[in-house]
């Protein structure tokens, strides 16, 4: 079309006869312009076709006198836009993420997955099964009146509807919505990990974001779903590497502490309340909860009477003051008598002092610590036979722990058992050596995909130096060459990159070589 402009200027100068015009006003501005009269917009000097009032079309120049106020609304934008001042760049992005939070760029991936398969392995030999939940909840599933503080921790907002939603800070609540609305089958062994968000001041092990390992067995009034929970939690110590002189599990009862609390004449009402507050002992002194004790109707008094008991270390030491007949004792020994037949005891010490700080916890309670004091508690759970009816729903006993990834992560490094992340777990490089030779490597790269193993490919025409430079930074174990003398016999050079050994295989063969090695 530009090709015509020449030759159709100079005919609207020579031809303004009427009898041409309205043909050229139709047919020939489409053909010129396809209905868009500022076609020419991206030419040197902008074009426009107009009528004069003798009926003769004529083709203008944009900086013409004659089209002086005239200019269309795009045209106008466009001289805008370029004669405005340039913008300012704009401000440097943070490239931090929000404070409480982390990226997992692939060596954090591999360790979160090395984690997170460990947990999987240990919930599935015990017969549990997977299952998750919107991270997203409704805020009213969260907001308890126990003064705890995971509801003055919650990432909450009015969403777009009007509702008010929040981050979910734990899984338990979310659990026993899915269990109310489903009414599934009983006793059910199901665990989760999934993503937990809550605002609180960060230490080490402690951030704002975190995964949360859950397990929890539903339906099962006895001890037994207590030790089976237990069981599961050590058996991934064991398989991370972790000892029984690394990790303990203290153990006690909220039934206990009940007995306590009612011989020191607590009313039960104030129990769960009571519990929050004297878990909290641990972290400050008595006189900084004064006053919450006072709104409760509790005496310094009472609570130092209590403190001093739960010092103990012995059940045996505990029945002596609420009877040894107390069914809260009975189920604790009932607990460490089952721990020792499946070998697990060792783990296991009673502690009168572990509460637990969630108001839900109804009866025996435990918690994984590190037996050095430097790292805060790794684990915690505990039964919780109250929490659907707190719902609206029947009473249905529960038992569960959850578990942070962020603590045991500090642990394992901590007694350097960690595997190392910074590589991946590729088995083959394929490289060609040839070039244009990309689409051979790939072939061959598939045939050893077909047989199941991870291979990288090198996708660009490279020298053979940096290939192998890459082959070691993503740590594959083996590079496969392609081309050169070998490709002209049907063959692949394959170099051991730990041992330096070299081979050649058949390309028509690698598959099943692969299988062989």
């Amino acid at each position: 079309m530009l090709l015509l402009l020449p030759f159709t200027m100079f005919l609207l100068r020579l031809v303004p006869s009427t009898s041409f015009q309205p043909c050229l006003k139709g047919s020939l501005k489409q053909t010129l312009t396809g209905g868009n009269p500022t076609i020419f917009s991206k030419t040197h000097q902008r074009l426009r076709l107009t009528s004069t009032t003798n009926n003769q079309v004529r083709l203008y120049s944009s900086n013409s006198p004659d089209l002086a106020g005239r200019k269309s609304s795009s045209v106008q934008k466009l001289n805008s836009s370029n004669s405005s001042p340039s913008k300012k760049k704009p401000s440097p992005l943070n490239l931090q993420p929000p404070k409480g939070t982390r990226d997992f760029p692939p060596p954090l991936l591999r360790l979160r997955t090395y984690l997170f398969t460990r947990f999987r392995s240990a919930s599935l030999s015990h017969g549990f099964s997977e299952y998750d939940s919107p991270v997203l909840e409704s805020e009213s599933l969260y907001t308890r009146k126990a003064g705890e503080e995971v509801t003055e921790q919650l990432y909450c907002f009015t969403d777009k509807g009007d509702r008010r939603v929040t981050l979910r800070p734990e899984m338990t609540p979310s659990l026993a919505r899915i269990i109310m609305g489903m009414k599934p089958a009983l006793p059910i062994k199901w665990f989760s990990i999934p993503q937990c968000w809550r605002y609180e001041r960060m230490t080490r092990g402690r951030r704002r974001e975190h995964y949360q390992w859950n397990v929890d067995v539903w339906g099962v009034q006895g001890v037994e779903a207590e030790v089976e929970v237990i069981s599961v939690m050590v058996r991934f110590f064991t398989s991370v590497g972790i000892t029984q002189s690394d990790v303990g599990i203290k153990v006690n009862s909220r039934g206990i502490i009940g007995a306590l609390l009612e011989g020191l004449g607590i009313p039960e009402d104030k129990f769960a309340e009571t519990c929050v507050l004297i878990d909290k002992l641990e972290k400050v002194p008595v006189e900084a909860l004064k006053a919450d004790l006072e709104e409760l109707g509790i005496t310094e008094e009472q609570i130092t009477a209590l403190t001093d008991v739960l010092v103990h270390k012995d059940i045996e030491k505990i029945s002596e003051v609420v009877g040894s007949d107390c069914p809260a004792v009975q189920d604790v020994r009932k607990l460490f008598s089952m721990c020792t037949d499946l070998g697990i005891v060792d783990w296991l010490e009673f502690d009168a002092s572990v509460i637990r700080g969630l108001s839900y916890y109804t009866g025996i309670v435990f918690e994984a610590f590190d037996r050095s004091g430097t790292l805060r508690a790794i684990a915690g759970g505990g039964r919780y036979d109250k929490l659907l009816e707190s719902f609206g729903g029947d009473p249905t006993p529960a038992v569960g722990f959850g578990f942070g990834d962020a603590v045991i992560v500090e642990l394992l490094k901590d007694k350097n058992l960690l595997p190392d992340f910074e590589k991946g777990e590729v088995e083959f490089c394929v490289y060609s050596m040839d070039e244009g030779g990309t689409a051979k490597a790939m072939k061959v790269a598939n045939e050893l995909r077909e047989k199941g193993c991870s291979v990288d490919v090198v996708l660009e025409e490279k020298k053979m130096k940096w290939a192998f430079k890459h082959a070691d930074r993503i740590g594959a174990k083996r590079v496969v060459i392609v081309g050169g003398d070998e490709g002209s016999r049907g063959e692949v050079r394959v170099k051991n990159m730990e041992s330096g050994e070299q081979e050649t295989v058949k390309v028509a063969e690698i598959g099943e070589w692969a299988e062989n090695i």
